[in-house]
């Protein structure tokens, strides 16, 4: 009996040992308490994020640049017109002061053009806070990171919209 605990306590040690020798096998870093989180970036030096926004969905890809921004192959300027649109777009540069430092690449799917632009800031934030995380904290404070959830409601049956009855007529 006292064969078989040695034996178990040897099993459970030996799995508690295996992920840390399957991420040094893999040639990755072993994380250490207290280590400062790492950039996370793909081979063209660029980070990668989703941003989501009512109906709209955005992939976002940042990397060092002159600050050019593309929206589905078009100039943001020609992609979103109303100036309102772009100053969303712009607010996690303003807010980390990085205006002019990264080149944003998006593609954009779904919702209208206000949606869409919520989307794009969405994944940006997420992009720029993987790129260097040490922007990540004043992108928090403001909210940039968090998913704004509110979607339209949908129509119910004997309904003129999703709450509006239809005008009710006494005669």
């Amino acid at each position: 009996m006292a064969d078989e605990r040695t034996g178990l306590e040897g099993l459970k040690d030996a799995m508690r040992a295996q992920p840390a020798a399957a991420a040094a096998s893999a040639g990755e870093p072993t994380p250490v308490a207290g280590d400062a989180p790492q950039p996370i970036r793909d081979s063209f030096g660029r980070a990668y994020a989703t941003g989501r926004r009512k109906n709209a969905v955005a992939r976002v890809w940042v990397k060092a640049g002159s600050g050019r921004i593309t929206v589905n192959g078009r100039d943001v300027t020609t992609y979103f017109p109303r100036p309102v649109l772009r100053m969303v777009i712009n607010q996690p540069f303003v807010v980390t002061q990085t205006m002019g430092q990264f080149d944003v690449i998006c593609t954009v799917k779904g919702g209208g053009l206000s949606g869409q632009a919520g989307a794009v800031r969405h994944g940006l934030s997420h992009a720029m806070g993987r790129w260097d995380p040490s922007l990540r904290p004043p992108l928090k404070a403001q909210g940039f990171l968090t998913r704004d959830s509110r979607v339209v409601e949908r129509k119910k049956y004997g309904k003129a919209k999703a709450r509006r009855s239809f005008q009710f007529s006494k005669r």
